[in-house]
């Protein structure tokens, strides 16, 4: 039976814990274990108030590091194929490693949790991959299904390339029913700001749309996957069929709460 179907479900939430949020992005797989607690903690009120969640994580440094030094995003380069073939491995070896992190903290609160890498199911990069993604929405003996951005095979002379969570977040979204909440777990930031965060001027949009001009950061040496830019592209886009499209510092989950409770809280609520 499909989860949308339960009696007393709410409805859905699809979440993303971002990469910045439960890892030091800047050292290779440095976990940050308290804020994976602290998000899934929350995960677990959610659950107790009767949503069904669905959860997508980021890689931070378990996959963005060695994909950038090895160009996989780029797909296949003859010169080292060999070390690039060695990488992928190595980061869908890594992706798993974090995603069973993740749903480890859960058991510990009583939840039982399901990981489905995309490197096993899905093909391509980009909004348009294809794959099956019946398993977001069957009832699997109650399991709360966690995907993750990966590096998949592509049909094409690229071989592979990475799918990012941002991708995922948009098409379960659009394509699996019942979603009430699409919510972006940021780390240390209150949401959309108007400048990098570092910048003193930097405030944050209570409300975004496509229209507002604000000067975006975009770590280059280390992101692979096209950073807030691509996040408020497809934020954006989702918020053209689900009403609460939301940013939210990952750091104050009682932020998310808040929201589900009384339809606000400090954060940047996406406008079509």
């Amino acid at each position: 039976m499909p989860l949308g179907q339960y009696v007393n479900s709410k409805g859905r939430i699809v979440i993303k814990l971002g990469g910045g949020l439960i890892t030091n992005k800047n050292l290779y797989k440095t976990i940050d274990k308290e804020s994976i607690n602290n998000v899934c903690n929350t995960l677990k009120q959610l659950d107790d108030e009767g949503y069904t969640l669905i959860i997508i994580h980021g890689a931070g440094s378990y996959g963005h590091i060695l994909s950038k030094r090895m160009n996989i995003a780029n797909g296949i380069n003859h010169e080292f194929h060999e070390q690039q073939i060695n990488a992928v491995k190595e980061i869908r070896s890594n992706m798993m490693e974090l995603n069973h992190e993740v749903i480890n903290s859960l058991k510990e609160l009583g939840l039982d949790a399901i990981g489905y890498p995309p490197s096993k199911w899905a093909k391509g990069t980009g909004k348009d991959f294809t794959g099956n993604l019946d398993m977001f929405e069957t009832n699997n003996n109650d399991k709360i299904p966690i995907c993750f951005g990966d590096v998949v095979d592509r049909d094409d002379e690229y071989e592979f390339g990475i799918l990012s969570g941002d991708d995922l977040m948009y098409r379960i979204s659009m394509e699996i029913p019942n979603v009430k909440y699409t919510i972006f777990l940021l780390g240390d930031v209150d949401g959309v700001l108007t400048n990098p965060p570092n910048n003193t001027n930097a405030k944050l949009i209570e409300e975004y749309t496509k229209n507002d001009i604000i000067t975006t950061f975009h770590s280059s040496d280390i992101d692979v996957t096209g950073g807030i830019d691509l996040k408020l592209l497809r934020a954006f886009e989702i918020s053209k069929k689900i009403d609460n499209v939301w940013f939210l510092n990952g750091k104050r989950c009682d932020r998310i709460i808040q929201l589900i409770r009384t339809g606000t809280t400090l954060g940047t609520k996406i406008i079509p």
